[in-house]
């Protein structure tokens, strides 16, 4: 590969150590791009960058002039580092300075709405695109409510249901998720009305019938996600509601859960957990109703083919905006980058 070449299939990963970096990092590596391996703790970036022979620069949020080294000659960044509310915006600013495309991983309700708030305009100023969580929460269920939406301009309300048969969180998650409980002051948060509301009650359980195999499961509901700031940052439907299975809840609540371990039943060496998913989508509009099904396995993995696919399309102008912060419904034609996922996801659209 010459170094034109190579310059254009360059691609920083920032947190590229941690569990969903490294997914992200195998998966740059496999479509043909150059990894440029990035993050804070120089002595994993140097073991890392040994392991798969490419480049490492630390680089951290609070030094402005590691981050614009670390993006040096870069064509795209992906931020992997949680938690989005400390690392989001610093890296963002760092794309905007180098004017390539940002997209990160968050699954962080407040990340992202501010990602959103702050950076709409000055993205779309620089001609610069912005795309926040991108991945399996925020990214997919939103693919997933556009491709079911269909011509429809409008509904009154979606519900995307996380049917996981279980959750061992990493590290990562933890700390992002105390992140957001902090921010909230312990307060659940869900979206009615057109607008987030933060509540104080206790989330109702309910049962949401899955497709088969999995059936009618017991579910929290209201228990949301980065799906209240993707769908409706492009899509009129003021009532967005997200539920997960009980058993996957009370996973990620108890500290007794360990983080999740490769099992590669399938002999591919991927490093995949044993963990299966199943994303349920429904929207309503009128007495009309339309669905779109998701199934795969490990969440973690899987958000690796979702941010690089949209990392490729964004770089050969396969998208439906230029610049600007934009969600994954909006950026891509949803049902094609849907089918794109085909050996990763398997999808039943509408």
């Amino acid at each position: 590969m010459g170094a034109e070449a190579a310059a254009g299939r360059t691609v920083a990963v920032f947190g590229a150590y941690g569990h969903t970096g490294r997914f992200v990092v195998e998966e740059l590596i496999a479509r043909g791009f150059v990894p440029l391996l990035s993050g804070r703790d120089a002595v994993r970036l140097k073991a890392m960058s040994v392991e798969y022979d490419v480049e490492a620069r630390p680089a951290s949020v609070d030094d402005p002039a590691s981050l614009d080294r670390a993006l040096a000659g870069a064509a795209a960044v992906i931020n992997c580092a949680g938690p989005f509310a400390t690392t989001a915006a610093p890296v963002i600013e760092a794309a905007l300075r180098a004017r390539i495309p940002y997209l990160d991983v968050a699954a962080e309700i407040e990340a992202n709405a501010e990602t959103f708030a702050h950076f709409a305009d000055r993205a779309r100023a620089a001609g610069v695109p912005v795309v926040p969580a991108m991945a399996f929460y925020g990214g997919l269920g939103d693919l997933l409510t556009t491709a079911a939406m269909g011509e429809w301009t409008a509904a009154d309300e979606a519900h995307v249901a996380y049917g996981l048969n279980s959750w061992h969180p990493t590290p990562g998650t933890r700390i992002a998720g105390e992140v957001s409980r902090g921010r909230r002051d312990g307060r659940r948060v869900r979206f009615s009305g057109g607008r987030l509301e933060y509540r104080d009650d206790a989330a109702p359980v309910l049962e949401w019938a899955f497709p088969e195999p999995m059936g009618a499961r017991q579910v929290i509901g209201e228990f949301t996600m980065a799906d209240v700031v993707t769908v409706p940052s492009h899509l009129s439907i003021p009532e967005v509601r997200t539920y997960m299975t009980v058993e996957a809840a009370r996973d990620l609540s108890s500290p007794e859960t360990p983080a999740p371990v490769a099992a590669d039943r399938d002999g591919d060496g991927s490093g995949r957990s044993a963990q299966t998913f199943l994303v349920d989508v429904v929207v309503r509009s009128g007495g009309e109703e339309r669905r779109a099904v998701a199934r795969g396995r490990d969440i973690y993995a899987v958000t690796a083919p979702l941010v690089v696919e949209a990392t490729e399309r964004v770089l050969t102008g396969r998208t439906e905006v230029g610049a600007g912060v934009v969600s994954a419904g909006e950026m891509f034609d949803a049902g094609d980058f849907l089918r794109a996922l085909a050996g990763q996801v398997t999808v039943e659209l509408p």
